[in-house]
């Protein structure tokens, strides 16, 4: 020991002479915590030389300086790890490679905190070993931060809900319970029950820990331990028997250093068959293959036992990263030198010697230099994000089947579970969404590749424990019998039949709630769930937003939203009853549209059509005729031009549209029922001022105040069917209630006794109702399966058919509050209706106004142009028969020209032209008798 001492002596001497003359020290040293006699010790012993002697074979790195390794051991002890960390400490050396166990980490910790040493640790996973409480230290592999979430997602992706953590109980183990169960409430997953197995446990009490484990109900086992307790528990859960069929095993990446560390003749893999397990995820590369090599070389040559595993590949990277960041350290200029602590003196009589502790000078910029580090090593790229950790983390996830571990998938933070290697996916954009998570098919223990359910009734001898409500009425749906032996009901018979549709036994003890004499608090049965009084609830429970917050519910077995039921009467008839079905507007607005077509389709058939002419008597009675004829589609009068026959057919469809119409009206008011109350839907209910019922004891009082603002003072609770038909059948003015508002079953069941009384407007909520277990409970899950294979196999109907179906009230009549009908719901109809027939007018008068042009373009044409041939007396008459050309005059004109029939102005519009181009050939002129007749006809 004296001997080294003189060397450290003599190397730090050389160092500060260096110093002084401002140049780079020749050597450097380092230490390295680990404990030699270990899975992952003898892995990295070596592979921490091989990495010292490289960077001393450099060229590049440290080029002129050379890298002095100090090795302790720690003895898997935080108290002797402590110790030796202490000594090392004495050595200056600046910087410590280590140590493996998380344990000593929390402790070495402090101490190079005091001493500005940093700690660059290649084995130590604990994610509470934070930079915020140990700034000196790094991790230079995988937080278990990272790891709990990937097995987070390998839970979720085989959709199971509940696991059991079994782990040591050391920093190490609980750290990454923690997380693991903050990881897996984010997937909406749990541990159910938490295995703590003490540190350097023997045989029975690993035994009594799966023993008790076994007992609970969830058969999916996370084990996070160290590898020597792991592998002595894989053996006696073999023993237990709990790697047969059903069981699911996925272990942290402990394991992934035994079977590479262990030559294959020398470990039983027997007992750990067909388990999940990750290993850190390291790319393959030139380096990696040469690295393996050289290892396997050197540990032959020196007759190690152990084979190489990935702390291997960690620890010769963190050597190479403490390098160039020592490189870069003395290339900015800055030396290497220690300075005294005060608060570190020796003890009177303390063999102590706690002032060889010096604090390092450089070691807050060496913790930089390291910070910054950039490169691409065994395990792939190293660097550091903000939080101080690796970034890409990734892993492989196996399956061991015989001797090898077969590969199923990978697991990343980039982009989640994948068959896709990490560095593959890191050139693409990041995608964690379900449908993207992949892994291959994996053999479950006991050779099967169905995944298992993931859990199993508890085998701790206690049956299922189901509150049941006792009420005093609507025992059809649920009733307490006279014992939990006795219960019965539409709601335990589905229950029943769910539970023998699983694929397990589950006894189950019917806990009766109640007297019996008064409804009982159904929000308070629920909480005893969450209370872990009871373990399921079955009865007639509404899947409400308060609930599902402290239950696990099923699948909705019924609809059972709520409605207004009100009391109903006969309406009574009376001589005029004929004109309820239309409003007086609406009367009104028909008869005029009535009258307007007719008129319209006089206008347009009066020049071509003989039924729409004769005297002006004889039309305005073809108008009125005709239109009101159509309202029964007897009108004898054909139309003959193409805008008429138009018009018609819209009208024949308004008039389709009307009838039908009013007669469904009449019918309705004439065999309908009428509301007592004048209660017509939830709107008039809640802004009226009249009592309302409820059923005591469920949500329907909170939902009316909380929701929809209705005062405490209107709402009457009544219990039984009977206080329902009393309340209903007295009404508010003799102490009674205008309409209650309840579920839909519960209305069912009053209606099928009491044809009084009909469902006001439409179900204003969408709950259901189902059966409700503890939280995350997977029989929420099995159950509600089952509810729906009933369903489809239709025994959930004749369930509810034997319970609910009474044919008493069926052929009445359901139909309530028959309205008038009145413009609002017809006035698209009669818009279209009058801009068509306007339409057809405005054309009808076009095509007119065109004729009469061409018609007097004609007559002009026609007239004598040679005044010499008419003779004076045939002048004079023309004169003293034409009128004045007048506004009015050339009005009136038009008229008799409309009033023409078609056929006649065509016949003279006929003859004109013939004489015209008579005229034009040279003809006679026409006599002055021919002109004088035209000129007749015309007017």
């Amino acid at each position: 020991m004296g001997a080294h001492r003189l060397l450290v002596l003599c190397l730090a001497l050389a160092a500060a002479v260096a110093a002084a003359a401002g140049q780079r020290p020749s050597a450097v040293t380092v230490g390295a915590l680990f404990t030699y006699e270990s899975t992952i010790g003898r892995a990295a012993q070596l592979a921490i030389e091989l990495a010292v002697d490289d960077v001393n074979a450099d060229t590049v790195v440290l080029a002129g300086t050379k890298l002095n390794l100090i090795t302790q051991d720690t003895n898997c002890s935080s108290f002797l790890g402590t110790i030796q960390a202490l000594e090392l400490m004495e050595k200056k050396v600046i910087a410590v490679i280590g140590p493996q166990s998380s344990g000593i980490a929390h402790v070495i910790s402090h101490v190079v905190n005091e001493l500005h040493v940093p700690l660059l640790s290649f084995a130590a996973t604990d994610p509470t070993l934070s930079a915020s409480e140990y700034p000196y230290f790094l991790r230079s592999t995988i937080s278990d931060y990272v790891q709990m979430h990937a097995v987070a997602s390998i839970v979720d992706y085989y959709q199971w809900k509940v696991v059991t953590a079994i782990f040591v109980d050391d920093a190490y183990g609980r750290g990454g319970v923690s997380v693991l169960g903050d990881a897996l409430a984010a997937k909406r997953a749990r541990i159910s029950y938490e295995a703590a197995i003490p540190p350097n446990s023997n045989a029975d009490v690993i035994s009594d820990v799966l023993f008790t484990a076994n007992m609970m109900e969830s058969r999916v086992f996370v084990v996070h331990v160290n590898p020597d307790t792991g592998m002595r528990l894989f053996s006696i859960a073999n023993k237990l028997r709990m790697m047969a069929s059903g069981y699911v095993w996925i272990v942290t990446d402990w394991l992934a250093a035994v079977p590479d560390s262990s030559r294959s003749r020398d470990l039983d893999m027997s007992y750990i068959q067909r388990i999940l397990f990750l290993r850190q995820h390291t790319p393959d590369s030139d380096a990696k293959t040469k690295f393996i090599s050289k290892w396997n070389n050197m540990a032959h040559d020196r007759s190690i036992d152990s084979a190489l595993n990935l702390y291997g590949f960690y620890a010769y990277d963190s050597v190479w990263i403490v390098a160039n960041a020592i490189d870069r350290f003395l290339d900015s200029g800055q030396q290497i030198s220690f300075s005294t602590d005060p608060r570190l003196h020796d003890s009177n009589g303390s063999t102590l010697h706690l002032s060889t502790l010096k604090i390092f000078d450089g070691g807050e910029q060496l913790l930089q230099q390291l910070l910054l580090t950039n490169i691409t090593g065994l395990t792939g790229q190293v660097r550091f994000d903000s939080d101080r950790n690796l970034v890409q983390p990734a892993y492989d996830i196996l399956n061991i089947g015989g001797s090898e571990s077969r590969l199923i998938g990978y697991w990343s933070n980039y982009s989640g579970l994948s068959v896709a290697p990490p560095e593959i996916l890191y050139r693409k954009p990041p995608n964690t969404s379900t449908s993207a998570q992949q892994l291959y098919s994996v053999v479950w223990p006991g050779d099967t590749t169905t995944k298992p359910r993931g859990w199993v009734f508890p085998n701790n001898g206690q049956p299922l424990r189901v509150g049941v409500p006792n009420k005093l009425s609507f025992k059809e749906l649920v009733s307490g019998g006279t014992g939990p032996d006795n219960v019965s009901g539409y709601n335990i018979d589905i229950f029943n039949a769910a539970i023998k549709l699983l694929p397990y036994p589950v006894p189950c003890q019917f806990i009766v709630i109640g007297d019996g004499i008064s409804n009982p608090n159904y929000d308070n049965i629920i909480s005893r769930i969450s209370t872990n009084s009871l373990d399921a609830a079955v009865g007639d429970f509404s899947i409400v937003k308060n609930r599902t917050k402290i239950a696990e519910f099923t699948q909705p077995y019924i609809e059972a939203g709520l409605v207004i039921v009100a009391p109903a009467r006969r309406a009574t008839s009376s001589a005029w009853a004929f004109l309820k079905p239309f409003t007086v507007e609406m009367w009104c607005v028909t008869g005029a549209l009535f009258i307007f077509v007719g008129v319209v389709v006089w206008i347009l058939e009066h020049r071509t059509n003989e039924e729409f002419r004769g005297s002006p008597r004889q039309q305005v009675l073809t108008i009125f005729w005709f239109s009101f004829s159509t309202m029964f589609f007897a009108h004898r009068q054909d139309t003959g031009s193409a805008l008429g026959r138009f018009v018609l057919i819209i009208w024949l469809f308004v008039v389709l549209i009307i009838n039908s119409s009013y007669t469904a009206s009449l019918t309705s008011i004439l065999t309908v029922q009428q509301l007592a109350t004048g209660i017509t839907g939830l709107d008039n209910l809640v802004a009226s001022p009249l009592p309302i019922g409820y059923q005591t004891g469920k949500f329907v009082k909170n939902y009316l105040i909380d929701e929809l603002k209705i005062p405490e003072s209107r709402l009457v609770p009544l219990t039984t069917v009977q206080e329902y038909a009393d309340a209903l059948n007295r009404g508010p003015e003799n102490g009674g209630v205008a309409a209650i508002v309840d579920e839909m079953p519960y209305v069912e069941i009053l209606m099928s006794s009491h044809c009084n009384f009909r469902i006001v407007g439409q179900q204003f909520t969408r709950e259901g109702w189902g059966f409700a277990f503890r939280r995350d409970s997977p029989l929420a899950a099995d159950v509600s399966t089952a509810i729906l294979k009933l369903s489809e196999s239709g025994q959930l109907r004749r369930i509810h058919d034997k319970w609910f179906t009474d044919p008493s009230c069926r052929s009445e009549d359901s139909g309530l509050g028959a309205v008038q009908l009145n413009l609002g719901s017809f006035w698209g109809l009669f818009l279209v209706c009058a801009l068509i027939c306007v339409l057809a007018v405005m054309v009808f008068l076009a095509k007119v106004c065109w004729q009469y042009s061409r018609y007097s373009n004609s007559g002009a044409a026609g007239e004598p142009g040679d005044a010499a041939a008419i003779n004076t007396a045939t002048v004079a008459e023309i004169h003293r028969t034409k009128p004045k050309p007048t506004r009015l005059g050339s009005f009136k004109e038009l008229m008799q020209f409309v009033d023409k029939k078609e056929e006649e102005i065509k016949k003279i519009m006929k003859r004109r032209l013939s004489e015209k181009d008579t005229q034009a050939t040279g003809s006679s002129d026409p006599s002055p008798e021919k002109v004088l007749a035209d000129f007749k006809s015309f007017r």
